[in-house]
């Protein structure tokens, strides 16, 4: 089990990214490899977990056009 891509897919989760995204993305060896790069890569210039999280939600949502699911909408 890899610990780090465990935390990372929750890390980015709690941005929004939809669970069926991040499937497709961590299912694809080039796509996860990219990602690992690109997290990496944050965290080393100096951005959090959280931040590195942050920003990689915002790429995706502007790459694929959806909008994130706050799920802030209130039950009838």
């Amino acid at each position: 089990m890899d610990y780090k891509r465990i935390t990372m897919y929750n890390r980015l989760r709690d941005y929004f990214i939809p669970a069926a995204v991040l499937d497709e993305i961590f299912q694809n060896h080039e796509d996860i490899t990219t990602l690992e790069s690109a997290y990496d890569s944050l965290i080393q210039d100096g951005f959090s977990e959280d931040g590195a999280a942050e920003k990689i939600s915002k790429l995706v949502f502007e790459e694929t056009g959806i909008e994130p699911d706050y799920g802030l909408d209130e039950e009838e």
